[in-house]
């Protein structure tokens, strides 16, 4: 069985014992279930389980931390009276094959303020995105690569 649904029934029993099923209850059998699956592993054989949590956790903070980046910077163009922004229209090529991969990447554009992804080309190997501030496109497009598609891609695969 998957390592994440043990864990995920981990949980549910976690929070059953303790007599609620509430997030917070979820939450912490989730982090019991992990640590005993994790003292488990010579029992079990290897898994990739292991290496992906720290990685998704990783992630998940990077993007917290550009999606408060890219708060600020919207709001301190709109309240100030100089315009900072340069709207526009980038092509960005993919790297990302499957449907899954592709939709989770446009909707991390798109949550992110100042971006929003527009379309992807027919043979799906290219995404559009308008995006507020374009100083560079080059620089742009290798942000969004490297900060957003290389690691998204390294989670799901």
């Amino acid at each position: 069985m998957n390592t994440f649904l043990v864990n995920i029934v981990l949980a549910l029993l976690w929070s059953a014992a303790i007599g609620e099923i509430t997030l917070p209850n979820l939450m912490i059998g989730f982090v019991v279930g992990y640590m005993v699956l994790w003292f488990a592993r010579p029992l079990a054989g290897p898994s990739r389980y292991f290496n992906k949590g720290p990685q998704a956790v990783r992630f998940l903070l990077f993007y917290l931390g550009q999606l408060v980046l890219s708060n600020f910077r919207v709001a301190y163009d709109v309240l100030t009276p100089k315009r900072h922004m340069r709207p526009g229209v980038i092509a960005i090529p993919l790297d990302a094959k499957t449907d899954l991969e592709i939709t989770l990447f446009a909707n991390f554009l798109t949550m992110t303020p100042g971006t929003l992804s527009l379309d992807v080309s027919e043979d799906r190997k290219m995404l559009y995105i308008h995006a507020m501030f374009i100083d560079d496109p080059d620089t742009l497009r290798k942000e969004i690569k490297e900060g957003f598609e290389r690691p998204l891609l390294e989670l799901l695969r």
